[in-house]
């Protein structure tokens, strides 16, 4: 069974930077594609990004592209999400999420993790 754990949220002014981590555990981290989600409270859970198996090829969404960037750590089991620039419309539960097909949207996924808060205040 895959556990995700997320750390790195927290509350943070606009135009500051945080750093989510993803520890994956359960399965051969190495093979499967890795993604970021987030819910803002009282809508859906949005795709943010995604990162192959490899590391080579990286997704965003168009409201964070040129802000965040994707990182894996195969070696530490380990998916990073660098959040810069950040904006108050970026506050939201981030989740941490593993693919095990070629689709990176929120269907697709197969684990999830618990979840970490992002907030930004103005």
């Amino acid at each position: 069974q895959v556990r995700l754990v997320e750390s790195g949220g927290g509350l943070v002014q606009a135009g500051d930077s945080l750093r989510l981590s993803c520890k994956a555990s359960g399965r051969t981290f190495s093979l499967y594609a890795m993604g970021w989600f987030r819910q803002a409270p009282g809508k859906e859970r949005d795709f943010v990004s995604a990162i192959d198996w490899t590391g080579g090829r990286t997704y965003y969404s168009d409201s964070v592209k040129g802000r965040f960037t994707i990182s894996r750590d195969n070696a530490k089991n380990t998916v990073i999400l660098q959040m810069n620039s950040l904006k108050p419309e970026d506050t939201a539960i981030y989740y941490c999420a593993q693919f095990t097909g070629s689709d990176y949207d929120s269907g697709s996924a197969a684990s999830w993790g618990q979840g970490t808060q992002v907030t930004v205040s103005p």
